[in-house]
């Protein structure tokens, strides 16, 4: 059976919810867990890459690498967090072509300036909404299909106040945007003000940080407000790093991971996750 394309999956009424991931094995989990689409922030590759913090210090490169190890694993379709293009309008250009190549579904572009810094930090700063127009329009036009998805992003709130990035956000949907992401909201009425103003004419993306800027809610409750796309992009991230402290400190003070067995999987038990019975399996039908 085909995957929909995330084109097709929008065009549904109901609310899409992704969950984070950051590698080929995180991704694997999570489409096991039943989620039809996933999302690779900035965040997570600059965490988890190069244990460091979100503050511009990713390349196209890596981004790419991981988005073409996760589609050649796992067979749902990616939103891929881009951060600001990695440059300017050209790099924009170059950064699309590869990622449609990996195999991303949607594009993820940002107004700040390059380097940019986690939608959560403090004292960003944004371009002019007209250079992120021509950004965007280069976005557009270097795709070589449009089921390949651009997802705008504003990061204006924090600088400019809402009314202004609700006046970039206009902008960008009328460069032809195929979707909306208005970061960083502050209120549960901030939320009903976008949600009112765009909610029925371009699909629009909740990001729900655990401990940032904006109110934590489930996907249903962001779906009634009017919001087509939620996801929880670092969860897992933070999830694994709190497992990870108690796994080494455990391990430091015991010597042993017996205390920690139960929290684990076994050989076995890893071994099947991956699919290394139906990996070895395939080996022997071509003689191995």
């Amino acid at each position: 059976m085909t995957t929909p394309s995330l084109a097709d999956r929008l065009c549904q009424p109901r609310v899409l919810l992704v969950p984070g991931v950051y590698d080929a094995f995180s991704a694997l989990v999570a489409a096991q867990a039943g989620f039809e689409a996933l999302y690779l922030s900035g965040a997570a590759v600059a965490y988890t890459q190069l244990g460091r913090s979100d503050v511009g210090l990713t390349t196209a490169t890596e981004t790419v690498d991981i988005v073409g190890r996760i589609t050649d694993r796992v067979d749902l379709p990616l939103i891929v967090d881009a951060d600001t293009g990695y440059g300017n309008a050209l790099n924009v250009i170059r950064t699309v072509r590869t990622l449609e190549r990996a195999g991303a579904a949607m594009i993820q572009l940002e107004d700040q300036t390059f380097p940019k810094r986690c939608g959560h930090l403090d004292n960003k700063r944004v371009v002019t909404p007209a250079e992120m127009c021509g950004k965007l329009k280069a976005a557009l036009d270097a795709r070589a299909s449009s089921r390949t998805l651009i997802l705008a992003r504003t990061d204006a709130v924090a600088i400019e106040g809402l009314d202004a990035a609700i006046e970039r956000a206009e902008a960008y949907v009328a460069c032809g945007v195929d979707a909306l992401f208005i970061e960083a909201l502050r209120t549960e009425q901030d939320m009903a003000r976008v949600c009112a103003h765009f909610a029925g004419r371009v699909p629009l993306l909740a990001n729900m940080v655990e401990g940032g800027k904006t109110p934590v809610q489930s996907a249903a409750e962001l779906a009634g407000r009017g919001f087509r796309i939620v996801i929880f992009p670092g969860g897992v991230v933070r999830f694994i790093g709190a497992q990870m402290k108690r796994y080494y400190s455990s391990l430091l003070e015991h010597g042993t991971t017996a205390p920690m067995r139960d929290a684990m999987l076994d050989f076995d038990g890893l071994n099947g996750v991956i699919g290394t019975p139906e990996l070895i399996a395939q080996g022997q039908r071509y003689g191995e």
